[in-house]
């Protein structure tokens, strides 16, 4: 589901190195040169063995690092020159993000913790409330609100971070490794979650090592030593 309006995400010859050659240090490519969009409404699989990139380009996508060479856009924003806390603004405000950890505050109510990236934006408390109360609701957590992460099953805290995630109507969720932490079972019923989430027209970013949940997404990067070797879709798609 592809259109030819601004891509969510571009990246464009984007390079990521680590390491100071001024200090005597080794510099070490991450990712070298790499060029996508991703579209409103697209499903991707961002899949790679252990160390071949997939990190470094989680990174970069969900600006939660800068790149060293290339241009990264978001929603047409190019995010080179933004100062630090523009980038916090621009991330709070355009990407959710879901991890294989769940990063729930452990003694705090789930509703109170898919608030908080509300809290972050300033909103009033009765319309944070609402708003997390919905996507609770559509998660399947609408009677749940009040329980602490102890309280819940493993799937049970990965809703509500896919929740947390959604409560800010991100342009873009990205996960990583979502069910690297469930069981098997859970797992399946995450994975299913994120394919309604797709149908509703959420755009979903999934990071995994894992083909056989790679292979659920309409789309596929592969990228190996740094490389994409392979992009199924997109208009910069290739084999």
């Amino acid at each position: 589901m592809t259109n030819s309006a601004t891509p969510v995400i571009e990246f464009r010859d984007v390079g990521k190195e680590y390491g100071n050659p001024n200090e005597g240090g080794t510099v070490v490519e991450a990712l070298a040169e790499a060029s996508f969009e991703i579209h409103k409404g697209e499903f991707v699989a961002i899949t790679g063995p252990s160390g071949s990139g997939k990190s470094t380009l989680l990174h970069l996508i969900g600006l939660l690092d800068r790149p060293s060479k290339g241009k990264i856009f978001v929603d047409g924003t190019e995010i080179m020159n933004l100062k630090d806390d523009q980038l916090a603004r621009l991330r709070n405000e355009k990407i959710g993000f879901v991890f294989q950890q769940f990063n729930l505050l452990p003694k705090t109510p789930a509703i109170r913790n898919v608030e908080l990236p509300l809290v972050y934006r300033g909103m009033g408390a009765g319309e944070r409330h609402d708003r997390a109360k919905k996507e609770l609701g559509a998660v399947g957590l609408g009677d749940r609100l009040n329980n602490k992460p102890s309280q819940l099953s493993g799937g049970q805290q990965q809703r509500v971070a896919i929740a947390r995630a959604l409560v800010t109507n991100p342009s873009l969720l990205l996960a990583d490794e979502p069910t690297g932490n469930l069981d098997t079972k859970s797992g399946i019923e995450i994975m299913k979650l994120f394919e309604d989430l797709h149908e509703r027209g959420v755009t979903l970013v999934l990071v995994t090592h894992n083909p056989d949940l790679a292979g659920q997404a309409d789309r596929q990067i592969v990228i190996k030593d740094g490389q994409i070797v392979k992009d199924t879709g997109g208009k910069n798609g290739h084999d």
